[in-house]
């Protein structure tokens, strides 16, 4: 009988550490970190207990050694063991009015997803923009930024990836422009699918990376944008200066969202789609598309007839959207008294005026052809009217993970400043108290977008933001100066695809590799860190205009 392969210590180690190692992972990270949190309990300061938590939740959620959801829930266990926060407090912060507010956000999408009402609108603005391969790359991605203003950005670009294939494989069976890459230049092993080509990118990455622009211009877009107000508000109840639906709109709309939109399309036209390269071999592609225009027109149009008339379904959640959006911006609007101040209520959230038309939506049905009913007389239909939105839908496309993931981050914010880790590191970065301002947001904005590039944006956020909260006070500037710009960066991610859900989506369903997208990413990401920079110190100041100074209620803040 032949004797076993004997394996050296090396080979042996290897073999252990592949199964499992997960479980392995999340052992001994905490283990190599324990003398920081022994040091804590020599000392007795609360400050570094946090800081050996905040730690090691990073780790955890950059190796996902256990799932990014189950790390978030950490604070729930050991702020009260380390007696930084008792579990009533705790507990509280995963439920707060800003994460009600993005459930209920994602709920509506949910509704407009379930009525299919997204489909008629991305298809109708492509008729509307025209269908030569210029001008539809310009409807698909002014499609995507609008309607991820409105729903996840996620969401956004699942549903305009289906339309994006059919647009193509219509362009493929015409023969206007090469869809796919050949062999030779995209080897793919057998049984796999061609790799996209250069210009068939263009369109994917388009939609992506204006889901995740468009995602900036609301605090609904994106979890980025409400962890920002819940860490903001949380660390600065007293602030003068509230970062409510308008207002955040009125901040981010017109550079971060608008120009930056026009920057990266242009941006996508010059890399993939030849724009002023008129005889390259990919711009007499494009001129090729554009006399057949009339093909590509005729495939959407098809497919927008394919929807019938506007449903009953559709029109009440048209009307219920413009309800949402019409009580989120008339509630406080800022320049002049809303709803919200004449009510005898104590404090009127952003989740009371979003959750009312959601509410609507489990009442009201899909059609009133039942009132026909009312009044006569047998037989009637045995088969109930179906609401407006399906608890069973929304049940089963909820990331309700993402709930617990917000929640872990305002109960980490939250012990990171009553335990004071917050300041401590904040007084070890005091060197930028002497650098201009300018020169401090810039390095802010890089580190936010160098950091997403690499995890979850939203798990970034929970642990810069209140290390940038501090540092603000330390070097007397305005705290919303230093964290807005940052926060919005941080959705600024395009090189990979674990950068942002969109990345992966496009990633996943198009197979494109990686290496592509990391090139494709770096004019966006210029374009990106620059139209934040620029908007933090022109329009910004303009919206916020408390912030040229530091104010008094952020010196009170520093005590």
């Amino acid at each position: 009988m032949e004797e076993p392969e004997k394996l050296s210590f090396g080979k042996s180690l290897g073999h252990c550490c592949i199964h499992h190692w997960e479980g392995k992972a999340s052992i001994l990270i905490p283990l190599a970190l324990a003398p920081l949190l022994i040091y804590a309990y020599r000392i007795d300061s609360a400050a570094y207990k946090c800081l050996f938590l905040v730690v090691v939740m990073a780790v955890f959620w950059i190796t996902e050694c256990i799932p990014l959801y189950m790390t978030a829930l950490l604070p729930i266990v050991f702020l009260p063991f380390f007696g930084i926060l008792d579990s009533d407090t705790t507990c509280g912060l995963y439920f707060s009015d800003t994460l009600v507010m993005f459930l209920g956000g994602l709920f509506l999408a949910l509704a407009i997803e379930y009525s299919n009402l997204h489909q008629r609108i991305a298809l109708g603005t492509i008729l509307i923009v025209g269908c030569s391969p210029r001008r539809l790359h310009l409807g698909l991605i002014l499609v995507s930024a609008f309607i991820s203003m409105w729903i996840s950005n996620s969401a956004a670009t699942a549903m305009m990836c289906p339309i994006v294939k059919a647009v193509l494989n219509e362009m493929e069976t015409q023969e206007i422009f090469e869809v796919y890459m050949t062999q030779e230049e995209e080897p793919v092993e057998e049984g796999e699918n061609p790799h996209p080509s250069k210009m068939a990118m263009a369109f994917y990455f388009g939609i992506a990376y204006a889901s995740t622009i468009g995602g900036c211009g609301t605090l609904v877009g994106t979890g980025t944008n409400l962890t920002f107000k819940g860490l903001y508000d949380t660390r600065f109840p007293m602030s003068t200066e509230h970062v409510d639906f308008p207002i955040f709109m009125a901040y981010a709309i017109p550079l971060v969202v608008v120009a930056n939109t026009i920057l990266l399309y242009i941006s996508l036209q010059v890399t993939h789609m030849g724009l002023f390269r008129p005889n390259s071999k990919i711009g007499q592609e494009v001129k090729r598309g554009t006399v057949n225009k009339a093909i590509l027109h005729a495939v959407v149009k098809e497919r927008y007839k394919e929807l019938g008339a506007m449903t009953c379904h559709e029109i009440q959640l048209t009307i219920l959207f413009s309800m949402m959006i019409f009580l989120l911006f008339t509630r406080q609007p800022g320049f002049i008294k809303g709803w919200g101040d004449f009510l005898n209520a104590t404090s009127v959230g952003s989740s009371s005026p979003l959750m009312l038309p959601l509410i609507l939506c489990f009442a009201l049905p899909t059609q009133y052809t039942f009132f026909r009913y009312c009044f006569g007389s047998a037989p009637f239909p045995g088969r109930a009217m179906d609401a407006l939105l399906s608890w069973v839908f929304v049940d089963k496309h909820t990331p309700f993970g993402l709930a617990f993931l917000l929640g872990g981050g305002f109960a980490l914010a939250e012990g990171s400043t009553v335990s004071g880790m917050a300041k401590m590191l904040a007084d070890v970065m005091g060197f930028a108290e002497n650098m201009p301002g300018l020169v401090i947001q810039g390095v802010a904005t890089f580190l936010s977008i160098f950091c997403t590039a690499f995890g979850s944006n939203v798990a970034v956020c929970n642990v810069l933001i209140p290390i940038l909260s501090e540092v603000s006070l330390k070097i007397k500037m305005h705290p919303l100066k230093l964290t807005l710009p940052s926060a919005l960066a941080m959705s600024m991610a395009y090189h990979l695809p674990v950068s942002t859900p969109p990345n992966a989506i496009i990633s996943g369903y198009a197979g494109i590799k990686t290496k592509y997208m990391a090139v494709a990413g770096i004019l966006p990401t210029i374009w990106g860190f620059a139209m934040v920079l620029l908007n933090a110190t022109t329009w910004g100041i303009v919206v916020f205009p408390a912030t040229k100074s530091f104010p008094d209620w952020a010196k009170e803040a520093q005590h």
